[in-house]
């Protein structure tokens, strides 16, 4: 792994430009001409595919969250429950809100793409606001705290039945209705496409694809940016970063507000797809896989934790209708998980692929460049 992270590091950018347009186009392309050895026979390849992007979101979020700015939240769930709520409270003909209403607040077939700004909006905002009050704790504390958060959310959605239709959910959510034909009378985002490579499962994919790629770019520009430098300053060192300047908090609560809103862009691509939301889905061990993705990937490098995000949904779907002794291997994704993380942490602890690699790859670049620059000053004779 350290050989692969040198090689791409000392590419040019624009070697990294082309070596990245390559492997997306392959990866998009994967659905439609999928090698034996990658299909999951046990379900829809694209299906999983799709997951995987939701997913990939998901642990780029938190990344930037856990990764990035070094805040170890447990609750992230919660953010991806507010997303997905927001857009089946407005689109769901079951939601007791559109019931008030005789045509329902959306209603239009681009009312789902509609309501992925909003709830952006609406899961930035709930960062922000949980965040303003228990940033300034750290460590075990502040996992204690969105570990709340994450089942506080959780609860609510399955307690309020008046507004959240409770553990019934809410079923019939907004989906983008695109390429309309007399095959795919609702486009084909919907359910009803689901024969051929090119069903709805993979059309979700390059959907969530396409929003992967723009987020890259924006956390990309964040990395590289003063907010990316204070996040790593932070990160390593938290009281040397606020000596020598940094406000701390201010660039935490940043990351916690920009991770919950990639958070909630997930949580609408899943109600989109689903059609479908339900307390249960949003429970605690949902959460420790996301996280899992993160510290499987490597912290701190966003391409390293869609690799990890691959793992955590490949898995499970690739051994499904495996057996072996009778037993389900797919059935068994957790104790996968766990042993992979306890080898991991024995062989590797900073994940498959460090960010910290990074790191010292730009110092030995930078050495190589001081070595290489003429001084202007002339030996003393």
């Amino acid at each position: 792994m350290t050989r692969v992270m040198d090689w791409r590091d000392g590419l040019t950018r624009a070697q990294k430009w082309v070596f990245g347009i390559v492997l997306f186009a392959g990866i998009a392309l994967s659905p439609l001409f999928k090698p034996g050895f990658i299909n999951t026979p046990g379900i829809s390849f694209g299906g999983t595919m799709a997951q995987f992007a939701m997913v990939a979101i998901i642990a780029i979020g938190l990344n930037v969250v856990v990764g990035q700015a070094g805040l170890l939240d447990l609750g992230y769930v919660g953010f991806y429950a507010v997303g997905a709520y927001t857009v089946a409270l407005l689109t769901s003909p079951e939601s007791p809100w559109n019931q008030m209403s005789p045509k329902g607040f959306l209603t239009t077939p681009w009312a789902w793409l509609a309501c992925v700004p909003l709830a952006m909006a609406v899961t930035a905002l709930s960062g922000l606001i949980l965040g303003t009050p228990t940033l300034r704790l750290r460590g075990d504390y502040l996992a204690i705290v969105t570990l709340g958060f994450g089942e506080i959310i959780r609860l609510l959605a399955d307690n309020l039945a008046d507004v959240t239709n409770g553990p019934r959910g809410l079923n019939e959510v907004a989906f983008p209705h695109f390429l309309e034909n007399e095959q795919h009378p609702e486009g084909v985002f919907s359910v009803s496409n689901s024969g051929g490579d090119a069903n709805y499962g993979t059309w979700w994919f390059w959907l969530g694809l396409t929003l992967i790629v723009g987020i890259l770019l924006l956390v990309g520009n964040l990395e590289r940016s003063r907010v990316g430098r204070a996040w790593i300053a932070v990160r390593e060192d938290e009281d040397a970063a606020e000596v020598m300047g940094v406000n701390a908090f201010k660039f935490k609560l940043w990351a916690f507000t920009i991770g919950a809103a990639i958070g909630g862009l997930s949580g609408a691509l899943y109600a989109g797809q689903v059609q479908y939301v339900a307390p249960p889905t949003f429970n605690i061990i949902n959460s420790m896989l996301f996280l899992c993705a993160v510290v499987l990937g490597g912290q701190g490098n966003k391409l390293g934790v869609i690799l990890g995000a691959f793992i955590i949904v490949y898995l499970p779907n690739r051994l499904l209708g495996v057996h072996f002794l009778g037993i389900d291997m797919g059935n068994l994704k957790y104790l996968f998980f766990g042993l992979a993380l306890v080898v991991l942490m024995i062989f590797r602890p900073q994940g498959l692929f460090p960010a910290r690699q990074h790191l010292l790859t730009y110092a030995r670049a930078a050495r190589k460049l001081l070595r290489a620059q003429p001084t202007d000053t002339e030996p003393v004779k």
